[in-house]
């Protein structure tokens, strides 16, 4: 097996040293970090702000401030919770590479750089790589441009032409979902703590539950199914997947075209993501951002999240309902 590529990747984050609290109490101590109006680049860092709760509003403050708060209050009330599905309801990343990795194997996938044998991303590269590019059939795109487009069984010498290289990733897409479907389907792989617990919660209080993920559609199906049943999956209000919107996250379509179908403003939609790359597209379709990290993206600057978790376990409805509140107070 060749080893992992040692062509540099994007251009790389310039990370902070600011880790996020891996010890969080119920509520009240999650890393938490004012909203930005303007959400940078994804390769343009700025320094996070302190952590600690950012939300204060003035101690002072005359009957008309007290009564524009209040509408502010009612304006931002939860009406849509929207969650990721990689690395929110399950942590899928590791599940993702093995089975890249076996669809390179299968077709005999070599580019210039890896002729000694087939492409092989490891742990790290993969890390890197799928926090700075949504979507699998970008992310084989941009490593090929990088690292020469391969032969493979499917074309013995590289392609050439723009079809022929879209038919190449296609097929490996293909039989890479498909891969991903047995991972899945081997009832091996469980939802993140918490997350079934909130769902329900957040439904039975009548409020609207979401799923908006850049994966392919019949691939997370498949997760939906299986990890949080047919009867959670059947009720949910919005499904959105990669094949649902033109551009991946960063980009807010996804979020934007769940807005328009569930009903509900941007600014009372709360959404749980896992990586930079998933607080960018939430945050520029105008909602509220919050975060459950994995161990691939614990080191990420998610200083336009709202509030960040090591997972959903200790978090519920009332605490969503607290953070949209100081959101309306910091504005």
């Amino acid at each position: 097996m060749a080893s992992s590529p040692t062509v540099p990747l994007l251009p790389r984050f310039h990370f902070s040293n600011h880790r996020l609290s891996t010890s969080l109490p119920h509520f009240g101590s999650p890393s938490v970090s004012p909203l930005l109006k303007s959400p940078p680049s994804i390769l343009q860092r700025r320094s996070p702000p302190k952590p600690g709760i950012a939300f204060s509003a003035s101690s002072s403050s005359s009957s008309s401030s007290s009564t524009a708060k209040k509408d502010r209050d009612s304006s931002l009330q939860l009406q849509a919770l929207i969650f990721d599905c990689d690395g929110v309801i399950l942590e899928s990343e590791h599940l993702h590479r093995t089975a890249y990795n076996d669809a390179f194997v299968h077709f005999d996938v070599r580019c210039p750089s890896s002729s000694s044998g087939p492409i092989y991303w490891g742990v790290d590269f993969y890390d890197e790589l799928q926090n700075q590019i949504g979507g699998g059939k970008p992310k084989m795109r941009w490593y090929f441009n990088e690292n020469g487009w391969p032969s493979s069984l499917i074309y013995a010498t590289p392609p050439t032409e723009d079809a022929d290289k879209a038919k190449l990733i296609d097929t490996l897409q293909d039989w890479k979902t498909e891969r991903y479907k047995e991972i899945i389907s081997s009832g091996t792989v469980e939802a993140r703590p918490g997350v079934l617990r909130l769902m329900d919660e957040t439904k039975a209080a009548g409020i609207k539950v979401a799923v908006c993920s850049a994966a392919t559609k019949s691939s997370v199906v498949l997760c939906l199914e299986n990890l949080i049943g047919m009867e959670r999956f059947q009720s949910l209000d919005c499904f959105l997947a990669g094949d649902d919107v033109k551009e991946k996250k960063p980009d807010p379509s996804i979020y934007i075209t769940a807005s328009q179908r569930l009903g509900v403003p941007a600014s009372n939609c709360l959404v749980v993501e896992d990586s930079i790359i998933g607080v960018q597209a939430a945050t520029r379709a105008g909602m509220s951002c919050i975060v459950t990290y994995t161990s691939s993206t614990s080191n990420q600057d998610f200083k336009d999240a709202i509030a960040i978790y090591p997972d959903l376990s200790n978090l519920r409805l009332a605490d969503l309902h607290l953070l949209l509140q100081n959101v309306a107070v910091a504005k």
